[in-house]
């Protein structure tokens, strides 16, 4: 590289004359690259909230928790003695949510543990209720932990009240003499312990959710928050509390009500008012904090688990105008103990780290939880009640999305848990960023009135679906007004001429992308761009079929409807499925791409630019592809660069201005002589081209080696070994071990796809030593496009970021040797 920079001034000017302006602009990129502009440009800002700064927060929380444990499996309760086991079920709970599973020595021993109790030492509610949670978390297939589970929920169904403070619990029976007109701190407890208890088989009797509902709604107090006990303010604790079990009750208690002979249920009327969880909502939205539990100075950390709670089993992200995730985690990540990575709250049990510790770990671990699904609220604001829309044709069928993603959480290839969530349209353009909309991969939009969008709420959608987001529109009530305006709305977030729904053929993925649809009746309509359909529309309201599934779900039902919610949520499953690849993003890093349009003055003085090569194999089939990954250069590499990419036969002569070429495509083709030639002539003088086969394309492949061995039949493209420089941190970062996407499925079955974890594989032709042509069988664009279809071979959308990124700083920085008459110059 020195060879280069030390260019003497004659020979630097026959440069210039003979090789054309993309030799000037790679010689500058060497000398960026070798004074060190790369590595002091990735420096971030240390108080930025990143998933990488909480997931090491949890990893710290979750070591200390683990130094807590005793030789028997127990962890040390510290002054909380008469609630040991429940303490070492709520650590047990804390690390299995932090990412350790069943099998890992000391879970196996804190479950033996909690599994050896005689049960009559698990004896207050706290206590039960947390032991059912542990032993469900860990989905033991060694062991079955259902009776000792279906047991303990027996006993907290005995316990609960049935008269006076009806529906409410005590610290144990009734009978026991404390506190029997019961709290909701010790009843929120109860009902978690039911639902995990229910979520694993165990049948709960359909009047103890009734009496829970009933006390909940009859308690609340006037201004929408909740108490401890029969009196008192209402606190963010216990508010939280009733939001949570307002959540799960509406959950299991789905009503089969007018139910078709044929079992449809009843999708076109409004949907039911929860006038108590809108309520108890409305009072977090004006009071939440994560500084304290509002209402009271003490409880902290039990108030934000109870946070978590709310926001997730509600759908809500917001509490008000509050990311209650973030702004919780930034306190939380302050707050810790950065020595031993505990934390310690005030009152009498979380002055105890052990508890304390474990309160933290299941808000920041379960919160953290991707969210899968947005749906959409949007409609004009409602001046009589804020936070609301004009009417709520956006949300029909309430528990819908939510329920999906309750589906889907735990199945095989899906996370364990996984989210939904309500974004607000109007708030996401009040604040002139799609961020709020790309925190999830999929938007859900369904109604039945037609849509009436601004051009400004039309204009973020567009530029959601640009930056990889997909958008599932539903034809509530079937529609035909819904369906007409989403028909078209559809070529507005599209260029000119594109962008028109068109019904998918049944060889399209999404219909085998996890189950094989039968395509009887079924209709699936999209848009096809490039690597991917980035928008389904279902002219059936599958919608009002996922707010009927239940985990829970009554003996009685109507088979007809039992077949139709089945067959729905499997549709929804495949949608979802093919749109983001079972692998859904972070919920904290920003997957927004920067905004160019306010870059513009560094973009202009910048000189790396990218070109396209045209061919006949779908040259075209990644088009946002280059341009991401010339954002990721600037943003995450410090390297500035200029977005104007040009697209260029290899014929042109016009590619000698740029130090870097891109080719990609997804099916055959062939290269005349005169682009041969082009390509030999380009890389001889020192250029470089990169290139991969679109979701690992056959057709393509086969196209792409014959062409090099055409242009260089002495040279075969060979595999670059994992421990050359390429690819590791002297070219950005250490890619040597990335994640990819590999399908086993056979024409005319569903989908078998996983995600592998392994070394990188490339190839690549040398010419004097160097790189000349990089190439991936695998697909790199459609991921650099955000998209994780599942059909999609190749590298996961942010490992392959990481890897272009190596591929273009390794391509700049090589040494290109000079021709004769230049290393030697006349005197």
């Amino acid at each position: 590289m020195h060879s280069q920079v030390s260019l003497n001034h004659r020979a630097f000017r026959r440069i210039r004359s003979e090789f054309s302006p993309w030799a000037m602009r790679l010689i500058g990129w060497i000398v960026i690259l070798f004074v060190g502009a790369i590595p002091s440009a990735t420096v971030t800002n240390g108080a930025e909230l990143t998933a990488a700064r909480v997931l090491e927060s949890i990893d710290a929380g979750r070591e200390f928790l683990l130094t807590r444990q005793k030789q028997d499996g127990s962890f040390d309760a510290g002054n909380n003695l008469g609630h040991r086991s429940g303490v070492s079920a709520l650590c047990t709970l804390a690390l299995l949510n932090s990412g350790m599973e069943a099998n890992h020595p000391q879970i196996r021993k804190a479950l033996q543990y909690l599994r050896r109790l005689p049960e009559d030492e698990i004896s207050q509610t706290y206590d039960i209720s947390l032991v059912i949670m542990a032993l469900v978390a860990a989905k033991d297939s060694s062991t079955n932990d259902l009776p000792r589970i279906a047991r303990l929920a027996s006993r907290l169904e005995s316990w609960q009240i049935r008269e006076g403070n009806s529906g409410s619990w005590t610290y144990s029976s009734p009978g026991g003499g404390i506190n029997l007109g019961g709290d909701r701190s010790n009843a929120q407890y109860a009902v978690l312990g039911l639902r995990e208890a229910a979520e694993a088989g165990v049948e709960i009797d359909r009047k103890t959710w009734e009496r829970i509902r009933t006390h909940w709604t009859s308690q609340q107090n006037p201004d929408g928050g909740w108490n401890y006990s029969s009196d008192g303010q209402s606190t963010g604790s216990m508010t939280v509390a009733g939001v949570a079990t307002l959540s799960i009750v509406e959950q299991m208690l789905v009503e089969d009500r007018k139910i078709g002979p044929d079992g449809s249920p009843p999708c076109c009327e409004p949907a039911q008012p929860n006038e108590a969880l809108d309520r108890g909502l409305r009072w977090l939205a004006n009071r939440f904090t994560p500084l304290q539990n509002p209402g009271s100075g003490t409880w902290l950390l039990y108030y934000l688990y109870g946070v978590e709670r709310a926001g997730r089993l509600s759908g809500q992200r917001f509490f008000g105008q509050h990311d209650w995730y973030r702004e919780g985690a930034e306190v939380l990540l302050k707050v810790q103990n950065q020595r031993t990575g505990a934390w310690v709250g005030v009152g009498l049990y979380e002055s105890e780290p052990t508890v304390a510790s474990a309160f933290a770990l299941l808000f920041l671990s379960k919160g953290l939880a991707p969210v899968l699904v947005n749906k959409l609220k949007y409609g004009p604001p409602n001046p009589n009640r804020p936070g609301h829309t004009l009417t709520d044709d956006w949300n029909r069928h309430p528990r819908d999305a939510r329920n999906l993603t309750e589906y889907l959480s735990g199945r095989p290839l899906w996370p364990k848990l996984l989210t939904a969530q309500e974004v607000d349209l109007s708030k996401a353009v009040a604040a002139k960023s799609v961020a709020a909309l790309a925190q999830a991969p999929v938007l859900y939009i369904t109604g039945q009135d037609a849509l009436d969008l601004t051009d400004a709420e039309i204009a973020l959608l567009k530029e959601y679906v640009e930056q990889g987001g997909f958008i599932l529109g539903v034809a509530g009530c079937q529609s035909a007004r819904f369906e007409e305006s989403f028909r078209e709305l559809t070529p507005r977030l599209f260029p000119p001429g594109e962008g028109v729904l068109k019904k998918l053929s049944f060889d399209h993925p999404v219909f085998r992308s996890e189950f094989l649809l039968d395509p009887e009746g079924l209709e699936l309509w999209g848009v096809d761009a490039g690597c991917r359909t980035p928008v389904i529309f279902c002219p059936e309201d599958i919608g009002c079929l996922w707010h009927y599934w239940s985990r829970l779900e009554s003996a009685n039902r109507n088979p007809n409807l039992r077949a139709k919610v089945i067959r729905a949520t499997q549709i929804g499953t495949n949608i979802i499925a093919y749109a983001t690849g079972r692998e859904p993003p972070n919920k904290l890093d920003s997957q927004e791409l920067a905004n160019l349009s306010s870059k513009t003055d560094r973009i202009e003085r910048s000189f790396l630019q990218i070109a396209r090569i045209q061919h006949a194999g779908q040259w075209d089939a990644a088009p946002a592809a280059v341009r991401n990954l010339l954002t990721a250069l600037d943003q995450s590499a410090g390297i500035g660069t200029n977005p104007k990419i040009r697209h260029l036969p290899l014929s042109d002569t016009n590619l000698y201005r740029y130090p870097l070429v891109y080719m990609h495509g997804r099916s055959t083709f062939e290269l005349s002589s005169a682009e041969i030639e082009g390509l030999r002539t380009y890389l001889s003088r020192g250029g470089v081209l990169l290139a991969d086969a679109c979701c690992g394309a056959k057709g393509f492949d086969e196209s792409f080696r014959a062409a090099m061995k055409k242009a260089f039949p002495a040279t075969p493209l060979t595999r670059i070994p994992v421990t050359h420089e390429v690819f590791s941190a002297k070219s950005g970062q250490d890619v040597t071990r990335i994640r990819r996407r590999v399908n086993s499925s056979q024409p005319g079955q569903a989908v078998k796809s996983q995600v592998l974890e392994g070394e990188p594989y490339l190839e690549a032709i040398e010419i004097d030593g160097r790189l000349a042509v990089i190439y991936s069988k695998y697909d790199i664009s459609c991921a650099l496009e955000r998209q994780s279809t599942v059909s999609c071979e190749g590298y996961l959308p942010e490992d392959a970021v990481k890897l272009a990124i190596n591929l273009v700083i390794h391509a700049l920085s090589q040494e290109v040797p000079l021709p004769p008459e230049l290393a030697n110059p006349a005197p």
